[in-house]
């Protein structure tokens, strides 16, 4: 659960019989819609931008529906978060397995791939909402409150591609593979994000809606990134 304790005006916290869904499947339908839209709504607005009388009205139902579902504004944002943390979880926890059941050489190029690819297929070829909530995840990540959220859900993830690129690099500074996934996760929710501060940079000759033409580069700059970092901390003798 978040920490925001956002308490909704007792007028709108008050249950309705017009909010109640009718039939068990009118119901997950309604609270899919109320997820769908409060996503979309909270990647372009942030927590603090949105109501719940806008999730109601974009979703198109009545207000009272929403605390039917859930207990509060936060309450709904955790529903939105959680809906899909757990299967991208998942998909990064199979990915990086499959890669070490390959039984090929572990390298620092296939343990970002593994962890990274997930991600960008599921942006590409996913449904739509899921570009919503990657740049919602991105802006979460830059608050006070929300690396708690993203320590509950990812940080399981991290540790396995860590343990990983031990592997990879054995004898390299654990220190220096925490500081390296740090830059690596900045790099990667930006890509996902899809600002297009690039593209006016560039003058177009870069388009960071384009994840395919991204992903080479971003897979080249992190993995370079955890090379780079633990040869200077060898040549330097502090490795």
């Amino acid at each position: 659960m978040t920490k925001l304790d956002h308490k909704a005006p007792a007028k709108s916290r008050k249950k309705s019989g017009r909010g109640r869904p009718k039939h068990s499947d009118d119901g997950v339908k309604a609270r899919g819609r109320l997820l769908d839209a409060a996503e979309a709504l909270f990647a372009e607005r942030g927590f603090y931008g949105v109501t719940t009388r806008q999730v109601a009205d974009a979703a198109s139902v009545d207000v009272a529906l929403i605390y039917y579902h859930f207990k509060n504004k936060s309450s709904l944002f955790d529903g939105v978060f959680e809906r899909r943390a757990r299967p991208l979880v998942a998909a990064r926890s199979d990915s990086l397995h499959a890669y070490l059941a390959n039984g090929g050489k572990v390298t620092v190029e296939g343990a970002v791939a593994a962890f990274i690819n997930p991600m960008i297929d599921l942006s590409l070829h996913g449904d739509a909402g899921w570009k919503s909530y990657f740049a919602l995840v991105a802006q979460i990540d830059n608050t006070p409150w929300g690396g708690e959220i993203i320590h509950h859900y990812f940080d399981d993830n991290v540790h396995e591609l860590i343990d990983i690129l031990q592997s990879a690099l054995p004898g390299s500074p654990k220190k220096e593979l925490y500081w390296a996934y740090n830059f690596l996760a900045g790099s990667m929710m930006l890509a996902l994000s899809g600002t297009e501060r690039v593209d006016r940079l560039s003058e177009g000759l870069c388009r960071a809606k384009d994840l395919e033409a991204a992903r080479l580069r971003l897979l080249n700059y992190c993995a370079g990134g955890f090379l780079a970092m633990v040869t200077a901390e060898r040549l330097s003798g502090r490795a």
